[in-house]
């Protein structure tokens, strides 16, 4: 598209599920990103695809830095949807970006390296103030580099939004020690391609090692989280509360919930998970806290109606903030990658302003025990019980498994999930995991001789230990994975869940669910290829799905 065109829209992004009207936010980001927060994401992933460039030049001549390799995975985490919103960080990060790229390319030169033949990014001079940046964006964003060729403009948009996932996995294995360097060569191997002309045979071959790459960044964080925390188990989850104060802990990130559950010790304060952290409670090294006690509200979405109801300090981790409203603003605070302008963010793990502000709020009036649901049914636990599911399946008894996960989300058709889970036949056993599963994750399906008919495998962040799932039982019936009576039908929100798409689609696995609408950002071409080559189908009805695969 032409510049000037480009120039005269507000913003332009269709990364995530709910982008405006399916095709792309163009006033104001459906996430609440505004232009110049969006226009400052489009000018950081640029400077770091100027920088990775470099980097990957530098690799090549055995010159390797943790602090770069961690800065790329950071910076890309940040413009994922609902992360960052607050336009100064953004500031900083192109900053620090360029800073690494002139370091980078200082080191190479002393090796007699001429910098001969890298794009234009590398040389790209920042502006001094965020309006010159802003301005500066209009020239580097999505449609600015659309080209001829709508195939290949969409692959790389797709390798891009690929990358942003395997960075944020990438960062949490990090906070927790786990990292590989294969996994910091290909963000920036994939970035650098970006830049180029490449065809679309030739970015589909870097989309599927996106995916391929995805799997040892989930298993480097899998590694974390479980030789951190003890490997899940079975553990009841109480949705109601208990009296006294409160601190409710949402995201994703296992060192923080800890480092609160460790400071709030002795102080009368319960700690409470929110969305993605309600699998936390399986993990043997943070349920041994008689303070954490249990689970507060449903999906990210929901905040809104939510967050008002709690009487205490909320810590938002991770990915999943929503524009704070004024009646909780105050008493919520962000941690790590996730910013919100006028929100009090806190820099490492001493959460002190947030204990002494749930000290401050009224709490919890009374006890509440209110309902329950049961997590922890990670790898280890299902697969300690794989004879008997196996036996089951030898004697019809268990005809299907159903890996019904993914993110939850605000856009109308997402009820389709849990109606499909309420229609799987009794001969079925259900498998979740993310957000998505709060559609459904408290009905009472029963069991099959003692094996539960829903199990929550536990966050996106543990689609590593489905996979491992998957992986055992076609090695324990000798089949291969597509061979299984096994269907997934996933649903998708952000750039996490492209990133396990991809890694789906590396593994070869075929007849994937997906919806509730399909990626903006694919051309018809390249959705065909999709279809041609792994048999991805739209959702339609849970009926008719239903129907179609058990048949």
């Amino acid at each position: 598209m032409e510049l000037e065109k480009v120039k005269k829209l507000e913003m332009f992004c269709y990364q995530c599920e709910q982008t405006a009207q399916g095709t792309g936010c163009t006033r104001m980001g459906v996430c609440g990103k505004n232009p110049e927060v969006a226009a400052l994401q489009d000018l950081l992933i640029y400077a770091v695809k100027g920088f990775s460039a470099v980097a990957e030049r530098a690799r090549g001549q055995g010159l390797r830095d943790p602090e770069f390799n961690r800065f790329t995975s950071e910076a890309m985490f940040s413009t994922l949807t609902n992360v960052n919103f607050d336009p100064e960080r953004f500031v900083t990060l192109i900053g620090e970006a360029v800073a690494h790229r002139e370091d980078l390319k200082k080191r190479i030169e002393v090796k007699g390296d001429s910098l001969k033949g890298f794009p234009e990014a590398v040389n790209f001079v920042p502006g001094s103030t965020k309006e010159e940046l802003v301005d500066q964006a209009g020239a580097h964003g999505i449609l600015a580099d659309k080209g001829d060729d709508a195939d290949a403009h969409g692959l790389r948009w797709l390798l891009i939004y690929g990358i942003k996932g395997v960075a944020a996995y990438a960062n949490h294995a990090a906070i927790l020690g786990q990292e590989d360097e294969v996994v910091y060569a290909f963000l920036h191997e994939g970035l650098a391609a970006t830049l180029l002309e490449s065809s679309v045979d030739e970015l589909l071959g870097l989309v599927l090692k996106c995916g391929e790459v995805n799997i040892r960044a989930m298993e480097l964080l899998d590694a974390g989280n479980t030789g951190t925390y003890g490997h899940p188990v079975p553990t009841e989850v109480s949705l109601g509360h208990r009296k006294g104060k409160a601190i409710l802990v949402s995201g994703h990130d296992l060192k923080d919930l800890e480092a609160i559950l460790k400071q709030t010790e002795g102080k009368g304060i319960n700690v409470y998970t929110h969305g993605e952290m309600l699998p936390t409670h399986g993990y043997p090294e943070l349920k041994k806290y008689s303070h954490f006690y249990g689970h507060f509200g449903s999906a990210w979405q929901n905040q809104h109606r939510e967050f008002p109801e709690f009487p205490g300090a909320i810590l938002m981790t991770t990915n999943c903030i929503q524009r704070p409203v004024s009646s909780y603003k105050d008493n919520i605070f962000t941690t790590g990658r996730v910013g919100w302008p006028g929100v009090q963010h806190i820099e490492g793990e001493d959460f002190t302003s947030v204990i002494e502000k749930a000290l401050e709020m009224p709490g919890f009036a009374e006890d509440e025990p209110g309902k329950t649901v049961i997590v922890g049914f990670a790898r280890n636990t299902v697969l300690s019980v794989a004879d008997k599911v196996i036996q089951l399946v030898k004697e019809g008894k268990l005809r299907h498994f159903f890996l019904v996960g993914g993110c939850d989300g605000a856009k109308p058709g997402r009820s389709y999930y849990s109606e499909f889970v309420e229609k799987v036949p009794e001969d079925a056993v259900v498998l979740t995991l993310a957000c998505g599963k709060f559609r459904f994750n408290d009905k009472e399906l029963g069991d099959i001789e003692g094996i539960p008919r829903l199990m929550d495998v536990g966050q996106c962040n543990d689609a590593y230990s489905a996979i491992q799932i998957a992986v055992a039982l076609a090695n324990a019936f000798n089949v291969g994975v597509n061979d299984l009576p096994l269907s997934l039908v996933l649903s998708w929100y952000e750039q996490k869940a492209v990133a396990i798409l991809l890694s789906l689609l590396h593994l070869g696995i075929k007849n994937i669910r997906l919806g509730p609408s399909l990626p903006a950002f694919l051309t018809p071409d390249i959705l065909n290829v999709l279809v041609e080559k792994f048999d991805i189908k739209h959702i339609s009805t849970p009926d008719e799905d239903l129907k179609a695969i058990l048949n």
